[in-house]
């Protein structure tokens, strides 16, 4: 989909993920439980189900189809932006890269998307601990899957989903030799957790600690561009 001096109407209800209706079902059940023991208890029911909704809600996106941009995998705030070796699963070489977090919390949408047009090379799942996936050892300690992207001109990507503190199943959608779109749905990870991406050699972050991502849209880095790292500031 194609949009250039297009107004959009907003929004208000978002679709669910397919991976949330047995949950919801569920939620709804013990509601309908919890509303014939007592109706405050009910209500409360009713606040978890509506919550549960939210969290799985599945919405577009409008992902900038420039070649060379990467996007964010991920909903969430940009926690960390320091060199690290990829996840040493993948075969890669363990030289440092310039590592982008992105830290999503249980209000995120935690639908996780492809960075940019490329083919799966592999994936690799290590389970591990659920510490907060805010601290940086989460990245090394905590259960992961990791995927190896190559572009069309050779770059090599790794994306890793994190899980969390409460974060107790990663999903991946996705198989090597698969050719993935940027902004293509991939996978997700229930509830709360980080994504990771490890950029190619050269290539500059173009967002800041701190700053807001939005899965599929915001523009992590670019392949064509010769600017600097950017710093930001809190205003």
């Amino acid at each position: 989909m194609h949009r250039r001096g297009t107004i959009l109407t907003p929004k208000f209800f978002n679709p669910i993920h397919r991976a949330g209706w047995p949950f919801l079902a569920i939620f709804a059940a013990v509601t309908v439980l919890l509303w014939w023991i007592a109706a405050p208890l009910g209500f409360v029911g009713v606040l978890l189900t509506l919550w549960c909704g939210y969290f799985f809600r599945d919405p577009d996106r409008i992902t900038p189809n420039r070649p060379g941009l990467i996007v964010s995998p991920a909903d969430g705030v940009v926690q960390m932006i320091q060199p690290a070796v990829p996840p040493v699963e993948l075969g890669l070489d363990q030289r440092p890269r310039t590592r982008i977090s992105v830290f999503m919390d249980v209000l995120s949408v935690h639908i996780n998307r492809a960075p940019i047009d490329a083919e799966v090379v592999a994936i690799a799942y290590r389970p591990g601990k659920f510490l907060n996936a805010a601290l940086d050892k989460a990245s090394d300690e905590n259960e992961r899957s990791s995927m190896h992207l190559r572009t069309g001109d050779g770059h090599d990507i790794c994306v890793v989903q994190i899980a969390g503190l409460v974060a107790r199943r990663i999903l991946s959608w996705t198989k090597p030799g698969q050719r993935l779109r940027a902004g293509e749905r991939y996978g997700m990870i229930r509830f709360g957790s980080r994504v990771d991406v490890y950029l190619p050699d050269g290539v500059q972050p173009l967002v800041a600690v701190g700053q807001l991502a939005v899965a599929g849209e915001t523009v992590l880095a670019d392949f064509r561009s010769e600017e600097a790292a950017r710093l930001g500031e809190m205003r």
